[in-house]
């Protein structure tokens, strides 16, 4: 199961336990009502957080995060407590509190996770960090790098939330991208396909060989 970002809840609530076995599904009632009570767990974590660990063993690594999106949520994790569930966690774990962001942080305060998750070369996590919470508050300077991230990295452009609308007549991107692939053909090495698509919604630049304009 994909999990967007920008799923309603509800919506994501009743698609994943309709995709869950009796004992899946019973095991995240249990979990959501952990979270939602906060219940105490072992020391200075809380049940429900392990709960976060166990996902993808109960329900399945196909859903697993929305399963975490959905405890994330039940638990009314804050900016800080998801900061922190981020630096401890996998990287699965981490996929998810990226998730959870636009339903969580209204305003800017989850940035430092976006912009942690961007500096890797896991392009899980990259392509998480760039849904709508990074659409909505990432800078334009820290966008358009996290756009030639993605070209480097092999992210599909497809998981750039707001694409068009950020991209549209950004000259200053138009400069980079032609940059980039000056640089790609100097050395000999192919432009990446989606870089002509991302450069065509600049409204800047030529079209990619081949193509008629």
């Amino acid at each position: 199961m994909t999990t967007s970002a920008g799923t309603p809840l509800d919506a994501l609530r009743v698609r994943v336990t309709a995709a869950l076995d009796d004992a899946a599904r019973t095991w995240l009632d249990r979990a959501l009502r952990e979270a939602t009570d906060r219940q105490g767990g072992r020391g200075p974590v809380s049940a429900w957080e392990l709960r976060l660990a166990e996902a993808g063993r109960r329900c399945g690594p196909e859903h697993a995060d929305a399963v975490r999106v959905l405890l994330l949520h039940a638990a009314g994790a804050g900016p800080d407590t998801l900061a922190r569930l981020y630096r401890q966690g996998t990287a699965d774990e981490r996929r998810a509190v990226l998730h959870a962001l636009p339903h969580l942080v209204p305003g800017p305060e989850g940035l430092p996770v976006v912009e942690d998750a961007l500096r890797t070369n896991d392009t899980r996590l990259i392509a998480a960090a760039l849904g709508p919470y990074a659409a909505r508050h990432l800078d334009p300077h820290n966008w358009r790098h996290a756009v030639l991230k993605c070209l480097f990295t092999g992210v599909p452009v497809d998981e750039v939330t707001d694409l068009e609308r950020r991209a549209r007549a950004d000259a200053e991107l138009a400069r980079m991208l032609t940059g980039f692939a000056d640089e790609r053909t100097a050395a000999g090495r192919p432009v990446p396909e989606d870089l002509y698509r991302v450069l065509a919604l600049t409204d800047s630049g030529p079209d990619a060989p081949g193509k008629e304009s």
